[in-house]
């Protein structure tokens, strides 16, 4: 089995007939101070084989930030069934949702193993937003609105 796409984006779904939709796909993310929380990132991964491997698959997921200490870590199975007569490739997917602690800036990658081997990296990179030159003046109050009359 090897991982033939892996993401990161904002939303992902797979339907009944396992049409993978992804909307929002990203690699950096900006936030406004550290330690900061991304809430709702979904990892996005297909694994594609042959038909000799069907079966189970142990799939290892670990987010590390750049001096490779684990952030985040997640271990399940993947069980591939029999493809129709006639198909010798087999594919899975897997949309999986985190909410990701960010303590600092810099590079933030996911690491993916399929049964025990590396098969994917997935970097993100995460910057503070700089502080705004000026700040905004401030705005006059909007006139009152007028009470709306049956």
């Amino acid at each position: 089995m090897n991982v033939h796409l892996a993401l990161v984006c904002d939303h992902a779904i797979i339907d009944q007939h396992g049409k993978l939709s992804v909307l929002g796909i990203f690699d950096r993310i900006w936030v406004e101070r550290f330690p900061a929380i991304h809430p709702r990132l979904h990892l996005v991964l297909r694994l594609k084989g042959r038909r000799t491997e069907i079966g189970n698959h142990t799939v290892l997921i670990q987010l590390v930030d750049a001096q490779l200490q684990e952030i985040l870590r997640g271990e399940g199975n993947v069980a591939i069934g029999e493809p129709p007569a006639g198909v010798v490739d087999i594919e899975a997917a897997a949309v999986l949702a985190f909410d990701v602690p960010l303590e600092r800036p810099g590079v933030y990658t996911f690491e993916i193993a399929v049964d025990g081997a590396h098969a994917a990296s997935v970097p993100i990179s995460v910057t503070q937003m700089p502080a705004p030159a000026h700040p905004a003046p401030p705005q006059p109050p909007l006139p009152p609105t007028p009470p709306l009359i049956n």
